[in-house]
């Protein structure tokens, strides 16, 4: 049962009968709420004021109110430290939580499918995500003047809810099964390099060839990747390539085969507009390399937001998905 508690000059809030007990008020100020999410995140009152557009004193003020609501100490505080209790932790916890899910709520009411609101996170591979879906991204939020989008750029594998994001784009699929996934396109790789190296190293023939070669090698997940699989007339063979550079970053690899430091392996729509330009140049063409398929990954459990699912839907629509 919930009962209003009495208003005392300041905002009336409500009491649970089952925290009643516990010397527990709920406050029922979602401003509040918003408020201590933003101090939390701006790591302090002097920035989180600012975010707020409020000044310190003020924002202290209403801190300092929703403990005294709340009947416990939220954070440990002076003018050159911010710390969370034990509390304060377990409590934006929740509200970062409630947040979420309101805007969610929020979004799929007001939007009812058409229409995308609210703040959406995406993140996706760094080379891919600068060139093609940055564009898009902001394409599609051209498109939904209520949407606020934010794109996070990392090899390193993006997870939906434990980094933060709403759809991951990515390579592979997932290792988590219960994590939801929609093939977005399919591209080539290409195995390519600059004129200018294979003037100064020459053109490898055969798969077998790139013992000879310098070749640029991607690591991930504290894996290197230096084993490049070609169909030749005895199926699908792996070999083992090598080289003086190696990096984590797909960017990274690209900008190097540009200079004319090595073969690099690529995925077609990385590589597409510089074999038009003749920046680079594809090798062993006739032994086609794998297929690269492109995944969007979301959080399981509860309704996908109108913002997602039109995303995705805009994603598998796009040119990009034409890539080939």
């Amino acid at each position: 049962m919930i009962t209003r508690a009495p208003e005392s000059g300041a905002k009336a809030c409500y009491v649970s009968d089952r925290w009643k007990h516990k010397g527990i008020i709920l406050t029922d100020s979602i401003g509040d709420i918003e408020l201590f999410c933003t101090i939390v995140e701006a790591r302090g009152i002097s920035a989180g004021a600012t975010a707020l557009r409020s000044s310190p004193p003020a924002t202290s003020r209403r801190l300092a109110a929703l403990e005294n609501r709340l009947g416990v100490r939220l954070a440990e505080r002076n003018a050159r430290r911010f710390r969370l209790t034990e509390e304060g932790a377990l409590f934006y916890e929740h509200c970062r939580r409630l947040l979420a899910t309101m805007r969610d709520v929020e979004a799929e009411v007001s939007a009812r499918g058409a229409a995308a609101r609210g703040l959406l996170k995406v993140g996706a591979p760094m080379e891919l995500g600068r060139r093609r879906i940055a564009p898009l991204l902001a394409e599609f939020a051209a498109r939904h003047p209520g949407l606020e989008a934010h794109l996070v750029l990392s090899d390193a594998g993006l997870e939906v809810g434990q980094d933060g994001i709403d759809v991951a784009l990515r390579v592979d699929r997932p290792d988590n099964p219960a994590v939801m996934t929609r093939k977005i396109a399919s591209t080539r790789r290409v195995l390519c390099a600059a004129p200018s190296y294979l003037t100064a190293r020459g053109t490898p023939k055969r798969p077998a060839d790139l013992a000879d070669h310098d070749c640029l090698r991607l690591a991930r997940r504290h894996h290197l990747h230096d084993r490049w699989r070609f169909h030749t007339e005895h199926g699908v063979e792996e070999i083992a390539v090598g080289g003086h550079l190696s990096s984590s970053s797909g960017d990274v690899l690209h900008g190097w085969a540009l200079e004319g430091r090595g073969l690099s392996s690529e995925a077609l729509w990385d590589v597409a507009e510089d074999l038009q330009a003749g920046r680079l140049v594809a090798c062993l063409t006739e032994y086609s390399c794998d297929e690269i398929e492109l995944f969007a990954t979301f959080q399981p459990g509860h309704p996908v937001a109108p913002r997602v699912r039109l995303f995705v839907d805009f994603m598998a629509a796009s040119r990009l998905s034409q890539s080939s």
